[in-house]
Formats: C-alpha cells, structure tokens, sequence
C-alpha cells in the first residue's frame, strides 16, 4: 500500500503542480468564510458571491456587526443562506471576542466554533498553518480514493482517519487539493474519463 500511495501521489504531483486552494481569499477569516459557504455548494458558485460580501464587510469587526438578513441575501444562491448567514456572523463575533481576531490553529478551538465541522478545520489547519496530517474529505476525495482501494465508505470522518494512516504527514493537505482539481476534470462522480486517466493502472473500478 505504501508504495501504491506514493505512486498516486507522484503522479497528481506530476499533473498538478501547484496545489492552491480553489477558495479565493486575502486573509484567514474571509478563507474560513468560504469554506463555510462552499458546504453543499461549488468552489465556483462562491468565487462568485464572496467578492461582494467581502467588499461590503471589508472587515472582522464589520462582519462580526452585520445585519444576519443582509448576509443572508449576498449569500443565498449559495444555499442553506440563513443557516450560514447566522454561522458567518457568530464565528466572526467569537474570533474578536476568544481569539484576538485571528482563526485559531488548533481542531479544538476551530471545532467549537459556529458551523466549523472537520473538513472546514483541516482545510484550514492545513492551509493557514501548514498542520501535518490535514485530510479535507470533500465529496471528491471520499469518491476517488475509494475508487483507487485507499479507503472504504462514504462517512467523511471514517474516510479521513483511513487516509491519515496512509498518507504521508506533509503531504496530505496538497494531495487533497490535488485530488479536487483531478475530480474535476478526469475522475468525475458520472462518467468518469477511465480511458485518459493517469491513475487508472492503479484504480479498482478499471480492472
């Protein structure tokens, strides 16, 4: 298995270089707001929404004092609006009020606050701090590593300490990011591209 996983991971290298989040931000609260809103919605979709909302809230401390309903409408093609809305606002009121306006570093501290579940926190682990062993479990990643035999279920937790058994410390943040970008455009949920893959010798659903 050990020698399988770092073929994989050779080989995204190889097709993707460089490994950026696909979330657009300029500081650690506005990433921790994408992520938020990209749950159930597109990378994509939020790209779209965030300039404006970043735009008219250019600060912690004005999106920590802003109206939920105003959020909920520059939101709300992004899905579940009101619930995120509310989530927004909170977590940036406890960032000024806990944590000295910073996103904390630790899972403990991310996971206590509003609409902060794992994936959010190890994406921002990894990307703000550079934590070893961050495993985003995104629908993409839980789809092709099963489908490449690295793990088992669809339970985003269960996947994600599968993964951190096998997967190189450092190198588990960008290979996330890399699996994303190659769920896009090659092993898609429908259809998946299996005759140009790069990883098919090494997939289970091709045999």
């Amino acid at each position: 298995m050990e020698q399988k996983v770092q073929s994989i991971i050779d080989i995204l290298k190889q097709c993707y270089p460089d490994a950026p989040c696909a979330l657009h931000y300029q500081t650690d609260y506005q990433l921790m707001i994408a992520v938020r809103l990209s749950a159930q919605c597109t990378d994509a979709r939020v790209n779209l929404v965030t300039p404006e909302l970043f735009r008219t809230y250019p600060t912690l401390e004005a999106l920590a004092g802003a109206d939920v309903a105003d959020i909920e409408r520059m939101i709300h093609s992004c899905g579940f609006y009101r619930h995120k809305a509310r989530d927004i606002v909170l977590a940036c009121q406890e960032l000024l009020q806990k944590h000295g306006g910073k996103v904390p570093g630790t899972m403990e501290e991310l996971l206590a606050l509003p609409g902060i579940g794992r994936k959010t926190a190890n994406l921002l682990l990894g990307d703000l701090y550079g934590v070893p062993g961050s495993v985003v479990c995104d629908t993409h990643c839980i789809r092709i590593c099963e489908r490449l035999g690295l793990s088992k279920g669809k339970d985003p937790e269960k996947v994600e300490k599968q993964l951190r058994k096998i997967l190189p410390a450092e190198e588990s943040s960008d290979f996330c990011h890399r699996i994303v970008l190659f769920g896009r455009e090659i092993c898609t949920a429908r259809n998946p591209k299996c005759a140009e893959c790069p990883l098919s010798p090494l997939c289970t659903i091709v045999k």
